[in-house]
């Protein structure tokens, strides 16, 4: 199926359904090659996957500190967008408590 393209280096830099143009080779799904540029492209999904996770966080924050300051209202988002926020700030609330906190006041002096 993959007809692909390669650069200078003779490595595949895209992969294509059809021949786009008549210098493009076609190669087996299972050749190495292949297998590699498909792996390598996993791999850059995983990183933009945390980098995902990790800019959703910041929306969050920038979120609830517009709510904070009364700039946005809770009910100024679309109820979709709601649930997902309260659903994520109730799960957030039970992780953070369940973990372990070992500078929280105890209310002894003790030293453990």
């Amino acid at each position: 199926m993959p007809y692909i393209r390669r650069n200078a280096q003779a490595q595949i830099e895209s992969l294509h359904h059809c021949a786009e143009h008549s210098e493009q080779e076609f190669l087996a799904g299972s050749h190495p090659d292949v297998q590699a540029f498909v792996g390598a492209a996993k791999a850059m999904d995983d990183d933009f996957s945390s980098l995902d996770a990790d800019f959703v966080r910041v929306i969050e924050d920038v979120i609830d500190t517009l709510l904070a300051k009364n700039i946005l209202n809770i009910t100024d988002l679309p109820a979709e967008a709601q649930a997902k926020l309260l659903t994520r700030r109730r799960f957030r609330h039970s992780a953070s408590r369940n973990a372990l906190n070992l500078f929280a006041p105890s209310g002894s002096d003790d030293v453990i």
